[in-house]
């Protein structure tokens, strides 16, 4: 059996894209997810240790990608980067939402059904 692979996630409030792309893949051994906030009101406010675990970095907007790329270069080094650009629009487990996670996420890994 191969090695999960590990996503990391990053939007703020962390509670709506973030949470509906852990119920997507809920359950799935192939994938370990984590999920960060960039604000500083943050319940899980985002850090080096987030990065260094993760195969894959998701940010759900630009203005969430630069900061990361900005304050953690270094750990970033030979990480990937990918926005999803999905705006904070959108309810939990809404279905459109979960349309546009599964479009931005089927670029990098297999979306279960």
């Amino acid at each position: 059996m191969s090695q999960a692979q590990k996503l990391l996630f990053v939007c703020s409030p962390n509670r709506l894209r973030s949470m509906t792309a852990e119920h997507m893949y809920r359950g799935f051994m192939d994938y370990l997810l984590n999920f960060a906030d960039t604000s500083p009101r943050a319940m899980a406010r985002l850090n080096v240790g987030h990065i260094g675990l993760a195969d894959i970095n998701f940010v759900t907007e630009m203005r969430h990608g630069r900061p990361l790329a900005e304050k953690f270069a270094d750990a970033l080094a030979w990480k990937r980067i990918i926005c999803l650009r999905i705006p904070e629009v959108y309810r939990y487990r809404e279905p459109a939402l979960m349309d546009e996670l599964k479009a931005g996420l089927d670029q990098c890994v297999e979306v279960p059904a």
